[in-house]
């Protein structure tokens, strides 16, 4: 079985990796992008994952861990493993302002049109939520950043029982931190 945190850029997967790091699931990282202002504990991260579709050979050595993939990868996982995915959700004006505070602070600008970025989003992540329910070898567990952070017990109680049951909830609660929560929208 294969666990992998997935969502849209700056949904809170980077935090969910975090929980699952602290619940007893090691991470499978590069530390290739380091953390800073934007992510203060690490983006957990690893680079072969944005080649799937071309070279998916590293898979087997992530069974056992977890792995962080953005949405739009999803749909080039090889069939032949179990997966298990927890997919983040979040306020999409609370991404679309994230993702515009993290391009200025590396120097470029945000040109995007909310509505439609939100729009184009929204059909994104139906049409991913439709592959996921289709596939037999797939089971996935939506969690949402805002309720976690408003009342962190739910998702933690939900994870632990979607991933066995084997996480240390306690440590997993010491990961949600309200003060890292800055684009409120």
């Amino acid at each position: 079985m294969i666990t992998i945190v997935s969502g849209l850029p700056r949904s809170g997967t980077s935090m969910m990796m975090k929980m699952l790091d602290n619940g007893g699931i090691p991470p499978m990282i590069d530390n290739i992008r380091k953390a800073d202002e934007d992510n203060p504990r690490g983006y957990y991260e690893f680079e072969p994952v944005k080649q799937i579709k071309e070279d998916s050979s590293w898979l087997p050595e992530v069974e056992g861990k977890a792995v962080k993939m953005v949405s739009r990868l999803l749909l080039d996982l090889p069939p032949g493993y179990q997966y298990k995915i927890v997919f983040m959700r979040r306020k999409l004006s609370e991404i679309l302002a994230s993702q515009a505070v993290m391009l200025e602070r590396s120097g470029k600008s945000f040109q995007a049109d909310v509505e439609q970025m939100s729009s184009l989003f929204e059909k994104h992540l139906d049409q991913v939520q439709t592959w996921l329910s289709q596939q037999p070898h797939i089971d996935t567990l939506y969690q949402d950043f805002n309720q976690i952070i408003a009342d962190p017990e739910p998702a933690i109680t939900s994870l632990n029982d979607f991933l066995g049951g084997c996480l240390d909830i306690d440590a997993m609660r010491q990961v949600v931190e309200p003060k890292l929560y800055r684009q409120r929208g």
